[in-house]
């Protein structure tokens, strides 16, 4: 009989889900670009599921030029028309247009920090928390971090950024080791934690 890995019971089956939460979900994130691309997704997953996200995720980076914020941020009524009948992506006029205004938003946080890593990551102080969640149940939704998170950016004038959505961003990026203490992943992100 083939020995389970005992993991995170939300990641279920699916090859794919089952390969982003053993590479990917809670891994410390740092790329400017990256962090835009999983806030943008992250936001356009609201109402569905991650693994519908997840396999649209290669159609979303063709389709939005990779993340580029400075691309984005220019897309025109045409572009967004274009993303409209793209199937690649979620066809959601205002998820899409949510990515455009967040763009320019991530373009004013360069210009005022340098930095959308800093911006960011300053909500947790700069390095992952660590918690030790028994069960899923016991995992929140949002956070008085993943709160101000949202104010901060919504300040800024983006969109799709709810607290619930900034704290499934902060695990997803690895701001957060939301891992279940039984998960195989938890032992291994907390032990590449900085002290």
């Amino acid at each position: 009989m083939k020995q389970m890995i005992p993991r995170c019971g939300w990641c279920g089956s699916d090859p794919l889900y089952l390969a982003y939460h053993d590479q990917e979900w809670g891994v410390p994130l740092h790329d400017d670009r990256r962090l835009f691309e999983m806030l943008t997704l992250e936001g356009a997953q609201a109402g569905l599921s991650w693994l519908t996200i997840l396999r649209k995720r290669d159609g979303y980076r063709q389709a939005y030029d990779n993340f580029d914020p400075e691309r984005i941020a220019r897309y025109s009524d045409a572009d967004i028309q274009r993303l409209l009948g793209d199937a690649r992506i979620v066809r959601n006029r205002l998820k899409i247009a949510s990515a455009v205004r967040n763009a320019q938003g991530v373009l004013s946080i360069l210009e005022d920090t340098g930095s959308l890593d800093a911006f960011l990551w300053q909500f947790v102080d700069h390095l992952p928390q660590q918690n030790a969640w028994g069960s899923l149940d016991q995992v929140p939704t949002r956070t008085p971090a993943s709160d101000r998170m949202s104010k901060a950016l919504k300040k800024r004038g983006f969109v799709f950024v709810g607290s619930t959505i900034c704290y499934a961003f902060m695990q997803a990026v690895g701001m957060v080791n939301d891992h279940v203490v039984g998960c195989y992943r938890h032992a291994e992100i907390r032990s590449t934690a900085p002290c």
